[in-house]
């Protein structure tokens, strides 16, 4: 193939140069897929994936996004949406959000997702399906990402009798002491104590927006060291730019930890290890069990995973009973649910897992 004139290269420099600064509109246009608000209460907002032919897939999807991430992590653009490939493989596909999070809504613990948010979510889904007429709707599959896999395992174990069909969960720590970068905390936590870990968090209200970006760009230090050589070599490659500006935004949209969240974060996930364990309590009086999970449990993880390892992630099987473990190595975290190789390396995993699931219960 012959090679474009000079007078074109630099034409298109040009413009991807001046789309990406601050002036322009950036190189790609994307406002997520067509969906359907079904219910729009605080921290609970449901939407429905609109599709243009019907359902094949005879139970819905639940996509579950983490704590102070934008729930845009399913759906990020063209190519890297895992909610467009549910929809394309004949799934009718829901996604909870809990929109902003601010001093107010300090109070908002792991309770608040596992004996409310996510058990209304999952009744209104299988509701909503049903009302399609889908009547042999036994249960939901929930898919899960990072915390978000984390509270959906709180959810099953705390209330064995949802009408949960499977849950897969990518990214989800279990074994926090596989993970090096949380290791100063814990280590901080040792020397000082948790009370003094967490009390500007508690002055604060939580982990404020900002405290929260800052730290998931630090996860990635090459990456925010080159962004600009890196977009600067690209500047001819509009796919690669909307790629990375793509990323760029989805942090910018990050909220932050609500007060009491994050606490059970650091105590219970991060110094206590408590999944690890098997068993972790919300409350001086209330412990839930991993090993009281009855749905299938599929964990996926990355090696090349920054935040939340292999080994974390793979430490699942060892707590959860009958769980298995599918590698998708070379992803980074978002990477998991949204990276341009994730159609390859990871949602396979999922879509193999779910149709072994649906096997299995017509037995």
């Amino acid at each position: 193939m012959p090679a474009a004139p000079l007078t074109t290269t630099l034409g298109t420099a040009a413009r991807n140069a001046w789309a990406i600064s601050p002036f322009g509109d950036g190189v790609e246009q994307y406002d997520g897929l067509p969906a359907t608000v079904l219910s729009d209460e605080p921290h609970r907002r449901l939407t429905r994936y609109d599709r243009t032919t019907p359902a094949t897939a005879s139970r819905p999807v639940l996509l579950v996004p983490p704590l102070a991430v934008s729930a845009r992590c399913f759906d990020l653009r063209p190519g890297q949406s895992l909610a467009a490939h549910l929809v394309g493989a004949g799934r009718a596909t829901y996604l909870v959000d809990y929109g902003a999070i601010g001093f107010a809504d300090r109070a908002m613990g792991f309770e608040t997702w596992v004996d409310d948010i996510l058990p209304t979510a999952i009744h209104q889904v299988l509701a909503d399906h049903r009302a399609d007429g889908v009547d042999a709707a036994d249960g939901v599959d929930l898919v899960g990402w990072s915390l978000g896999g984390t509270m959906s395992l709180l959810t099953a174990a705390s209330h064995p009798g949802l009408p949960i069909a499977s849950l897969t969960a990518f990214g989800t720590p279990i074994d926090y002491r596989q993970i090096p970068a949380v290791q100063p905390l814990i280590t901080a936590d040792r020397l000082i104590g948790s009370r003094a870990m967490v009390a500007p968090t508690a002055v604060l209200g939580g982990v404020p927006r900002h405290l929260v970006r800052a730290s998931y760009r630090a996860m990635a230090p090459r990456r925010e060291m080159t962004k600009a050589l890196h977009l600067a070599r690209h500047l001819l490659d509009t796919e690669a730019l909307a790629r990375t500006i793509a990323i760029d935004d989805f942090i910018g949209e990050m909220p932050g930890y609500p007060g009491r969240a994050y606490h059970q974060i650091h105590t219970r996930l991060m110094a206590r290890n408590e999944l690890h364990s098997g068993v972790v309590h919300l409350s001086g009086d209330r412990a839930v069990r991993l090993d009281a999970i009855t749905a299938p449990v599929l964990f996926v993880g990355s090696e090349t995973d920054n935040i939340a390892n292999g080994p974390s992630v793979r430490a699942g099987v060892d707590v959860v009973p009958g769980a298995r473990y599918a590698a998708a190595d070379g992803l980074s975290h978002l990477g998991l649910v949204a990276g341009p190789r994730a159609a390859q390396l990871s949602w396979t995993a999922m879509d193999d897992f779910l149709a072994e699931v649906a096997e299995e219960l017509l037995v």
